[in-house]
């Protein structure tokens, strides 16, 4: 028999709508990195990144058991859906739609675990090169930022940018394609050098 961390985000959905709680805390867990830095790569804030965080679930949870969740195997696009139009909306009512703050914070989004016990030197040139790709990302223009951190920072598909984004897929295509000449130019331009070795 499968243990609740084994079922499928559809399995889990069922479960909770069944009345099993457990089972939304593991979809959160399961995809609580991917969201929260969907999130504050966008609003640059991490104590902003965290209200909309926990309101993003706070709306899935109603979604969840009012029935309006039809599941078609995209769950995670279907919460980062939520969290974007969190955040339109809060800087809608902010008027800052356009304006967000630069202001850095602390999180080190980049961290893998992928990498076994780095040595001190390899993560201090780690934190640079993540400080500079960072800042780099943040260069540039709104849609090509969002199709970075969609496809980089989630994981998303092209079809699921595409639908997250309201454009075509060779639009979202195009967004990517601009965006790594972009930051070519950038790194050539401020003469960065992104590697570890």
């Amino acid at each position: 028999m499968k243990t609740l961390s084994n079922l499928s985000d559809f399995e889990l959905v069922q479960d909770f709508i069944k009345g099993n709680q457990a089972s939304i805390e593991i979809l959160i867990n399961r995809h609580r990195k991917k969201v929260y830095t969907y999130i504050v790569m966008v609003v640059k804030d991490q104590y902003l990144a965290e209200d909309i965080f926990q309101d993003t679930f706070i709306k899935v949870i109603k979604s969840l058991r009012e029935g309006r969740y039809k599941d078609n195997g995209r769950f995670l696009s279907w919460v980062i859906r939520i969290s974007h139009n969190l955040m339109i909306d809060h800087f809608r009512k902010e008027k800052q739609l356009s304006t967000v703050s630069n202001d850095s914070y602390e999180t080190d989004i980049f961290n893998s675990r992928k990498f076994a016990e780095p040595t001190i030197e390899e993560e201090m040139i780690h934190g640079q090169i993540t400080r500079d790709v960072r800042r780099l990302i943040q260069e540039l223009p709104d849609d090509q930022r969002e199709v970075v951190i969609l496809r980089h920072f989630c994981g998303l598909s092209f079809k699921e940018i595409a639908e997250q984004t309201d454009v075509s897929i060779n639009t979202a295509l195009g967004r990517m394609r601009y965006a790594l000449i972009n930051l070519r130019r950038l790194i050539k331009e401020k003469d960065l050098s992104l590697s570890l070795k």
